[in-house]
C-alpha cells in the first residue's frame, strides 16, 4: 500500500508571486501556464504551502521579467541562524 502525504512547508522562505501576478493583471490558471505547471501548484506557492524548485522559481522569474530574489527570499525570522 502507498501513501502520499503532503507537508505544509515554509521552510523560512516568502514569497511575493501573488503581488507580482496582480500587478501584471495575470490569473493563477494564466501564471501556470505560462511556467508549465497546474493553478493548483500556484494556488500552493503563493500560499506558502509549497516551495517550488529551482527551475520553476527561474521559469517564474523569467516570466515576470525580474530576479529571482525579487520572487523568493529568507525569511530572517522564521528561525534560520
Amino acid at each position: 500500500m502507498l501513501y502520499c502525504v503532503f507537508v505544509a512547508t515554509n521552510d523560512g522562505i516568502r514569497n511575493h508571486v501573488r503581488r507580482h501576478r496582480r500587478l501584471r493583471e495575470w490569473t493563477q490558471e494564466e501564471l501556470g501556464r505560462r511556467v508549465g505547471v497546474t493553478r493548483q501548484t500556484i494556488i500552493s506557492i503563493e500560499g506558502g504551502k509549497y516551495n517550488p524548485s529551482v527551475g520553476l522559481a527561474l521559469r517564474m522569474a523569467v516570466a515576470f521579467g525580474v530576479p529571482v530574489e525579487e520572487l523568493f527570499e529568507i525569511d530572517r525570522g522564521a528561525g534560520d541562524d
